[in-house]
């Protein structure tokens, strides 16, 4: 399946040559320290690398690092997708899942039928039904449908910075063999619809999404 309407966004470098001035010194005078190296302007978190497994659901298992998001797919029934269907996931980290305030998670994570719901509604928002992999973001922006039925918004404009709405995406193209992908992203993604939207900090995913994305097979 194709994604339709990403818009192109062209990233020019431009590089301005500065020579250095060379600045005099009295007799004797120690040399100048060199100025500091500035910190990266934005400096991605060191994870381990994921490797891929014969699905998404049993990638995540291996990783080791998305526990509280597996345990969110089983309560909220999502497991079947993940090892049957070739989707997108955008997969939150263990450390993504606990930067979202506690009363928030304590809410999706209860054992009832409202948060399992809650809960299967989030997810969703971080499917896609489609193969979306670093080729299809980078120099591209735009939304994109979701399996929830809301689009997030791709931003590629930094071939070095890949977004998925406000969340960095610290490691793409977890490919598994049944033809899944996996993007790590080191925040929580949220729906506007969503009764935690407001609770949660995520920016609105744009215009409306002309990309299809129809919802996965038995979701």
């Amino acid at each position: 399946m194709q994604l339709n309407r990403f818009v192109s966004t062209a990233v020019a470098a431009t590089l301005i040559a500065c020579p250095a001035a060379a600045l005099a010194q009295p007799a004797g005078a120690p040399p100048t320290a060199p100025a500091p190296a500035a910190p990266p302007a934005h400096a991605m978190p060191s994870i381990p690398k994921v490797a891929g497994g014969p699905n998404i659901y049993d990638t995540l298992k291996s990783a080791g690092q998305f526990t509280i998001l597996l345990k969110a797919v089983d309560q909220s029934g999502l497991a079947p997708i993940l090892q049957r269907y070739p989707v997108t996931l955008f997969a939150p980290t263990d450390a993504a899942f606990n930067a979202l305030p506690p009363d928030v998670l304590t809410k999706l994570m209860a054992a009832n039928d409202t948060a399992a719901n809650q809960l299967q509604q989030i997810l969703k928002y971080h499917l896609i039904n489609a193969q979306v992999d670093a080729s299809k973001i980078r120099g591209a922006k735009g939304p994109v449908n979701t399996v929830e039925n809301t689009p997030v918004q791709l931003d590629g404009s930094n071939p070095d910075d890949l977004l998925v709405n406000n969340a960095d995406i610290i490691q793409a193209d977890v490919r598994t063999t049944n033809g899944g992908i996996i993007n790590v992203v080191d925040k929580v993604l949220v729906p506007s619809d969503s009764p935690f939207a407001s609770a949660v900090a995520s920016p609105p995913a744009g215009a409306p999404a002309t990309a299809a994305a129809a919802a996965a097979p038995g979701a």
